[in-house]
């Protein structure tokens, strides 16, 4: 049971959800609200999760904990990790969650946005954008395709999602299992 590649499937259902409430654009990306809020944490907070299980998965004595420490063990394993990008075809989106992974040290924005409203709601709700939500999703798709990469890179993990599509770099084609067919990704 691939249980966070389910996971991220039902965070981009409730992104299609949202969508249907905002129109994702980039004029509306500082728009925020409690559920954009809600998909921002929960995204986030899965990517802790998984970004910890790639890190022990590639070094068994990892003790990596926050996300400069992923950034650092992940950028040794996946160097491309910063280059991913994420398309969102339907709505003419491209998106890039782990740019930040460039500068040394760098964090994610959204990660930033994530910390600030657990810490510090009260004052920092707004920066529960939509541009926030939609990188987080994108980073925890990414994520969760190199948790889960020898599936990945077969075509195996199903279902594909409707909204989330790597870019062609990282698209290696279809593969056809009975009366599903799965992105088979390049990693």
């Amino acid at each position: 049971m691939d249980l966070h590649w389910n996971f991220f499937l039902a965070l981009e259902r409730d992104v299609d959800v949202l969508s249907r409430y905002v129109e994702f654009d980039s004029r509306n990306y500082d728009c925020f609200s409690i559920e954009i809020a809600r998909i921002l944490v929960a995204a986030s907070g899965e990517v802790d999760v998984v970004a910890k299980q790639i890190c022990r998965a590639a070094d068994s004595h990892s003790s990596a904990r926050d996300m400069i420490d992923y950034r650092r063990e992940l950028m040794r394993a996946y160097p491309r990790i910063p280059d991913f990008r994420v398309k969102m075809p339907r709505f003419g989106l491209d998106l890039k969650p782990f740019e930040q992974w460039k500068r040394h040290n760098g964090v994610p924005l959204w990660w930033k946005a994530h910390d600030k409203i657990k810490q510090e709601k009260n004052t920092q709700y707004h920066r529960a954008s939509l541009k926030h939500a939609l990188n987080a999703v994108a980073g925890l798709f990414v994520m969760v395709l190199h948790l889960y990469r020898d599936k990945a890179e077969a075509g195996e993990l199903l279902p594909s999602p409707q909204l989330f599509r790597p870019d062609h770099a990282h698209d290696n084609g279809t593969t056809n299992h009975g009366l599903e067919i799965g992105i088979s990704y390049r990693l």
